[in-house]
């Protein structure tokens, strides 16, 4: 057995519509589908630029409330250049100055809903 890739991560929503339009006009996110199944269920999926991973914009599980997800971590080449363009699109950080440890370098943001994410680029 050997795992080989995280494919899919649920980021709990209360508003699919709002989310998408923020993953989507906001962060960039491609939308890859966008469907109806069971009763009152949406499959909302989007992919961030360049990656293979996906994300669902999910509503439906009682132990996930909308804005449960923090940590989740975006990647980019120029964070300089990246933090720049999201200002522009209306993204608020928490902190004023960039962060950086060994790692990397990085700020934080929250989506509509209070999912924390961060967009790090790597050392």
């Amino acid at each position: 057995m050997a795992l080989t890739n995280l494919d899919v991560v649920s980021v709990p929503v209360s508003d699919q519509d709002r989310a998408k339009r923020f993953y989507v006009d906001v962060l960039g996110f491609a939308e890859l589908m966008d469907n109806r199944f069971g009763e009152g269920m949406r499959w909302v999926m989007l992919r961030p630029p360049g990656s293979s991973t996906k994300v669902t914009l999910v509503t439906w599980f009682p132990t996930m409330p909308a804005g449960s997800l923090k940590g989740s971590v975006l990647t980019c080449d120029d964070l300089e250049k990246t933090l720049q363009v999201l200002e522009a699109r209306g993204v608020s950080f928490h902190e004023k100055e960039i962060q950086q440890a060994p790692w990397g370098r990085w700020k934080t943001f929250d989506d509509p809903d209070g999912n924390g994410w961060v967009v790090q680029q790597n050392s």
